[in-house]
């Protein structure tokens, strides 16, 4: 069994940062890549970035210049550092991660985590 739990979401005023971190851990075999996603009620689950196994990165539009996702492989953990945060970033942040499991290191399956809630608001 594998899990996924994030941490670090708030209340925040805009222009504030927050940090949010995730943490996987369970019968993980290799992680091919970790990634943030966010949903704000009534959208569709947005992409925010990405960090691969081998430290490439992606980003969302929207938070490019803004956020930055890092990586500690060792910790099985990512992050996401929310700089200059808007109103319009309000939303549930979902922690993803494709990797493989212990009985099976030959596929590779896509968990996600339950949310945090960021809310920008003054």
């Amino acid at each position: 069994q594998v899990q996924l739990v994030e941490s670090g979401g708030d209340l925040v005023q805009p222009g504030g940062s927050l940090r949010l971190s995730c943490i996987a851990s369970g019968s993980i075999g290799s992680i091919l890549a970790m990634a943030w996603y966010r949903q704000a009620p009534g959208q569709q689950r947005e992409f925010i970035a990405q960090v691969t196994s081998d430290g490439r990165l992606n980003y969302g539009d929207s938070v490019k210049g803004r956020f930055t996702i890092s990586r500690d492989n060792a910790k099985n953990s990512v992050y996401l550092q929310m700089n200059s945060l808007k109103p319009e970033d309000t939303a549930v942040y979902y922690c993803n991660a494709v990797l493989s499991v212990l009985t099976n290191k030959n596929r590779w399956y896509t968990y996600w985590g339950q949310g945090t809630q960021v809310t920008v608001s003054s």
